[in-house]
């Protein structure tokens, strides 16, 4: 539409068209006067293919013009102003890519798990979780950069580029998984941020008062679903609120990071006067008393402090009842962090994990154990509330480290995405590990505690801070406040990507939206899920969920990565160069074990989520050809095989029948008997290739479009056959079944069968064309080792959907070619349609054979080759040939003189139509040649009159010898006429009521005077039978009794 408009705008008189000639034109700087010049004589060589191959300047023009915006914040936004911005994407390195990265990873795990993980995990195992996450998104991140700079990446993000990576399937699983983890970070982070704000900010702030842990996951639940709600709401009514904080909850996070390594280098000068009150070697929960002492001395009088009371039931005496380790046990306050120069290091460098309800324990600190343990004062003290190990710890640290997305989701905004988005988000992980490693130096505090009770309701990395615990709180409180808004606002968008591209029928409802776009619904399914991990209530157990999705995400770019690398397409040029398909493997390994390591039933629920999706994706969704890797590891993985498949022909056991189907259509281009694929999907059982084909007659340039439009495909589909489907153009039907015959299939993957369907209609035909045309066929076949079934009455065969209760397949094996007679009636059986006949196999024996050993010889033969079947021996008596047999014969023989008579006028009436031409072009011949000057050699007449009338004479002297109605028949054809007929009678009197029969299908004369007779002996072969296969084998074994 484009180049036609302008086309006529240059066609057109000067000055139509001048106001929108400048937006519609397809050249670079182009105007009026210069273009039809240009277009019109440079070019016209060219000007017929313009509307399908425009011109070069033309493309570099839509090229330059090519805006890449997201699909949606910004779009949103200015819906929401009313104004419509023309942008351009000015982002750079640092603005558009480092930063986000640095907001997404630093986050809720870095400020509340990092300190327990470290205390927990010690010094060296919290190394090796922080090393082993980091290096996996590292790995992962060379993996995207080379995937993003292959090309422009446009909205979508991850998801874009691992559904064009990967394909639809695996597209639409990880897209799925990506947006589930998407919604769970955001019940991470409002977790977080409820966390942070009940134990810190407002403790008196609590619904449920109960001193236990249910209480608390009851309060959680209650504030996280009212926050939940809120931010659902400030996302709804306005997106751009939300951008416009980012930059603060940014500079929250920046200020809380800063604050800490200020605090670090102020413990080198002044450690912070932070303590801990050990009982013997046992933390005690410090927010409940102010001194740690069992008694206070005020003005000489000795007192009992609050510390008493907890271990102590009554006033202070020495009678008192107390508890046995109160009483045998010193009190000692401890620095909490002792600082760099302390030797900390050395005592936490092992770790310390234990199962739920341990007493924390001071290693190396003197203690003397009760001989009662007192269950009831344990509350006192500082215990796990979980159960600890390492794998769990790494899969609650993990999502400390994802959200290295976050800069090729917004490559429409960067002004050079495939620079920005390598450097931005390496550096930003190098940094983010960077800092993770010095936090696991520098937080290495000897209490392993999340809520720090042991530091008066003060976070551990809190009291690093400089100038105070507050910077911590009130920073990682507005970060978990805008992750989770983050979360909220990015999840519906990636929903909304995966529903408008349609590859999940179920989920096109959420690709709507708002009027400017906003994805309302979207957002209520978001909301959802999201208020499923609030009600979870542990940010412990949410966070291994979110390990499992954003895990299962990475691995897929690593393939995706690997995979193209591998392939070498044309088309996988990326700019980013420092890669390598060792490192992608090595990346999806690592994301492959950390997801079991870390919760081995999490991740089976993850793998067999997408596994479920991709199955739906492929069963239901829609086809979409996006040029991905794995159509790309299919073309590579069937050309090796195909080469390895040329290397040697197939052994017996491996043969399967690789049928080519000849199919016939009609006159609106449709199959003419759609039974023959029914019956192709029931014996494909070998699961062997099937070549659907047709013949047109015409040629290709007046009859491609039919060719291409040919419905083999949708008939297959309607008839569940799964294969190939080729539609040739040729001069006649026999060229066209001659050609596919001997070229249909590729190397190895060739045809070894040919199914077809009985020409009913060939004695009412005008021509023998039907007849030839078969009889060829057989004769090619035959030539080509190919084996041979013709299906007579196809449109009585069942359909797929039909059932048969009962009946018999039966089986006449008169002579072996290779056993495909006998293999045959097992692939059908496996079939739902015939599972329930039953083989019957009848063969034939002559008078002076032994029918009873024959019988059990042959029922041994079966036994050997594994099939169940009912054997029966047929004696053939012989009968003198009876009259009915030989009146059958002289009716068959003066069918066919008769119809070479009628043959033979209509090519008289042809020749003399070619003896009038050859007069024509003589006359005009002999004209010329006498105004040039007479040339020496003439044209000579394919027909003479002369040779006419010698003709005529020599078949009508013919005739007179031997008169048609006097002529008695060939005795040839009469024996072959009695062995069909008595055969025939055989046959109907025993398989009358049968489903299905199958004959062997005698071959054609080797003299082709005989054809006519060949197709008599086939009809009375077959009269009386409802469904007949009539089959020959290709001159090879097809079956085996060997193993």
């Amino acid at each position: 539409t484009f180049v036609t408009t302008n086309r006529e705008e240059v066609t057109s008189p000067k000055g139509k068209g001048d106001d929108n000639h400048k937006e519609s034109s397809p050249f670079i700087n182009s105007n009026s006067d210069r273009e039809p010049y240009y277009e019109g004589k440079n070019m016209a060589l060219f000007e017929e293919e313009i509307d399908s191959t425009p011109m070069v300047a033309s493309l570099l023009n839509k090229l330059a013009n090519y805006t890449n915006l997201t699909q949606g914040v910004r779009e949103h936004e200015e819906a929401e102003d009313g104004v419509r911005r023309v942008a351009v994407p000015q982002m750079g390195t640092f603005i558009g890519v480092y930063l986000p990265c640095m907001q997404n990873i630093l986050g809720v795990i870095l400020f509340l798990r990092l300190t327990w993980i470290v205390g927990t995990a010690g010094i060296l195992g919290s190394f090796a979780i922080v090393s082993m996450c980091c290096i996996c998104t590292l790995l992962t991140a060379i993996s995207m950069s080379a995937i993003a700079t292959n090309g422009v990446v446009p909205a979508g993000g991850s998801y874009y580029m691992i559904s064009r990576s990967l394909g639809p399937e695996f597209g639409g699983a990880v897209g799925l998984c990506l947006y589930l983890g998407t919604t769970f970070a955001g019940s991470l982070y409002i977790l977080g941020t409820i966390e942070i704000l009940l134990t810190y900010i407002v403790p008196t702030a609590i619904v449920f008062k109960e001193n236990n842990s249910e209480a608390m996951h009851n309060n959680m639940r209650v504030y996280g679903t009212c926050c939940l709600v809120l931010m659902a709401l400030v996302v709804f009514v306005g997106v751009k609120y939300v951008n416009k904080l980012a930059l603060v909850f940014l500079s929250c996070v920046v200020l809380s990071i800063m604050a800490t390594y200020a605090g670090v280098i102020k413990t080198l000068i002044e450690p912070p006067d932070f303590n801990v009150c050990l009982l013997g070697n046992r933390s005690l929960r410090n927010e409940n008393f102010e001194t740690c002492a069992k008694t206070d001395t005020i003005k000489n009088t000795t007192i009992p402090t609050e510390l008493w009371s907890l271990f102590c039931s009554g006033q202070y005496s020495y009678n008192e009842t107390c508890d046995e380790y109160f009483t045998l046990n010193n009190l000692t306050e401890i620095r909490a962090i002792p600082g760099l120069l302390s030797g900390v290091i050395k005592d936490n460098l092992w770790g310390d994990y234990g199962p739920a309800g341990t007493v924390i324990e001071k290693q190396k600190q003197s203690s003397v154990a009760a001989q009662v343990p007192s269950e009831e004062k344990n509350m006192n003290y500082l215990f796990n509330d979980i159960t600890t190990y390492f794998t769990l710890l790494v899969g609650i640290y993990f999502p400390s480290v994802t959200g290295i997305m976050a800069g090729s989701n917004r490559s429409g905004d960067l002004r050079d995405a495939q620079r920005s988005i390598p450097i931005g988000t390496i550096l930003a992980i190098l940094t983010t590990s960077f800092i993770c490693i010095l936090q696991t130096l520098y937080c290495r505090s000897s209490l392993p505690v999340r809520f720090s009770p042991a530091l008066k309701k003060n976070p551990v990395i809190g009291i690093l801070a400089w100038p105070s615990p507050w910077v911590i709180v009130i920073g990682s409180f507005f970060s978990c406040c805008g992750a989770g808004l983050q979360s909220l606002t990015g999840a519906p968008r990636l929903l909304q990507a995966i529903a408008r591209d349609g590859i999940i029928p179920f989920l096109q409802v959420f690709g709507h939206g708002k009027a400017n776009g906003e994805p309302t619904w979207a957002l209520l399914l978001t909301v959802g899920i999201c208020e499923i991990g609030i009600l979870i209530a542990s940010l412990d157990d949410v966070a291994p969920i979110l390990s499992m999705f954003f895990l299962m995400c990475y691995l897929f770019v690593n393939l995706a990565c690997a995979v193209q690398t591998l392939l070498r397409t044309p088309n996988w040029r990326p700019r980013f160069k420092f890669y390598h398909w060792t490192l992608s493997f090595l990346g999806m390994s690592l994301c492959l074990s950390l997801m079991f390591v870390s919760s081995w039933y999490y991740a089976l629920v993850a793998v067999v989520i997408a596994g479920c999706i991709y199955k739906y994706i492929e069963y239901r969704g829609a086809v979409k050809e996006w040029g991905d890797g794995i159509r790309g590891l299919s073309l590579n993985a069937a050309r090796y095989a195909l080469i390895r498949l040329e290397e040697a022909p197939p052994h017996t056991k491996n043969w399967r029948p690789q049928v080519l189907v000849l199919c016939k259509l009609d006159s609106d281009l449709q199959v003419k008997h759609p039974r023959l694929l029914s019956f192709t999907t029931q014996l494909k059982a070998g699961k062997g290739l099937t070549i659907v084909c047709s013949v047109l007659e015409g040629t290709y340039m007046t009859r491609g479009n039919d060719a291409k439009a040919g419905d083999l495909k949708s008939a297959m589909a309607a008839e569940r056959t799964k294969g190939f489907s080729h539609v040739v153009v040729s001069s006649n039907l026999r060229d066209g079944f001659s050609i596919l015959i001997q070229s249909a299939g590729l190397g190895g993957m060739k045809h070894n069968a040919v199914l077809m369907a009985w020409p009913a209609g060939w004695k009412q035909a005008q021509d023998s064309s039907a007849r030839r045309n078969f009889i060829e066929t057989v004769r090619e076949t035959t030539a080509a080792h190919q084996a041979l079934m013709v299906a007579k009455n196809i449109d009585h065969f069942p359909g797929n959907q039909e059932r048969l209760k009962e009946g018999t397949i039966d089986v006449w094996w008169i002579v072996h070619d290779g056993g495909l007679l006998m293999l045959l009636p097992f692939l059908l059986s496996q079939h739902k349609v015939w599972r329930k006949c039953q083989m019957r196999i009848f063969t034939v024996a002559q008078m002076d054979d032994n029918s009873i050993q024959m019988k059990k010889d042959l029922q041994m033969f079966l036994y050997h080759l594994r099939l169940d079947a009912v054997v029966e021996v047929v004696e053939m008596v012989r009968l003198d040939i009876s009259a009915f047999t030989y009146e059958k014969t002289l009716m068959m023989e003066q069918r066919s003189q008769m119809l070479k008579q009628m043959q033979l006028s209509r090519t008289e009436r042809e020749r003399e139509a070619q003896l009038i031409h050859d007069r024509n072009t003589a006359s005009h011949s002999s004209a010329n040649d006498k105004a040039v000057g007479a040339a020496p050699d003439r044209v000579h007449m394919t027909w003479t009159k002369e040779k006419l009338i010698n003709e005529r004479n020599k078949q009508r002297e013919g005739m007179g010898v031997k008169d048609m109605f006097n002529m008695k028949p060939n005795q040839s054809n009469v024996r072959r006429m009695h062995t069909a007929v008595k055969l025939n009678e055989v046959v109907v009197k025993k398989s009358h009521n049968s489903q299905l029969v199958l004959l062997n299908m005698p071959g054609p004369p080797k003299n082709k005077k005989g054809d006519e007779n060949y197709m008599e002996f086939l009809e009375v072969l077959m009269e009386g039978l409802d469904r007949v296969l009539l089959v020959r084998g290709g001159g090879r074994e097809v079956i085996t009794i060997y193993s």
